[in-house]
């Protein structure tokens, strides 16, 4: 049985995780009203992960013997001025995620709990490479400026990730 502090903890970050789906989608919206394709399939991709985040805190929780809560999911943003504004959004996003997920750990480490330690390493791992991933993508954009061209290549590169789950149907 996980203890109350750290059922509470777990129950913000599937809210949080469950969050950072909205988010991308509606970066993935906004992104398709400006006509960028292939960054939109990127955080369509990004927001169909997020989902299983949350749904891998919300089996843990039941594995333990504990009790998953859902509240109210906050409407995110809906416009950006720019896609370097979309990416650096994201960036900030996921280090506020990474920081969510490290208090965690701290928690875990705190209380002794050793399954919950173990639980929450891969998403200390999977937060590397989510700012790492973020990271490098902005730093191209910077790198490219008002180069349409370079911003066009990379829409068609982003727009090839193949998502890691398929938990909801394709759009036709």
């Amino acid at each position: 049985m996980l203890s109350k502090t750290m059922e509470k903890g777990l129950n913000e970050q599937m809210v949080a995780e469950t969050y950072s789906a909205y988010l991308y989608w509606s970066m993935a919206a906004h992104l398709h009203d400006q006509d960028y394709p292939g960054m939109a399939h990127w955080m369509e991709c990004q927001a169909k992960e997020e989902l299983s985040h949350a749904v891998k805190i919300y089996g843990y929780m039941m594995e333990r013997g504990s009790k998953a809560r859902m509240s109210a999911i906050d409407e995110p943003p809906s416009e950006w001025d720019s896609p370097l504004h979309v990416m650096d959004s994201v960036l900030d996003h996921e280090r506020k995620v990474t920081a969510m997920i490290n208090a965690l750990m701290d928690k875990a480490i705190d209380e002794k709990d050793h399954a919950s330690n173990q639980f929450l390493a891969w998403f200390v791992t999977e937060q590397v490479e989510e700012e790492s991933t973020a990271s490098a993508i902005l730093s191209r954009m910077k790198k490219m400026g008002d180069y349409v061209q370079g911003l066009i290549m990379l829409d068609d590169e982003l727009g090839s990730r193949k998502p890691l789950y398929d938990l909801l149907p394709k759009s036709e």
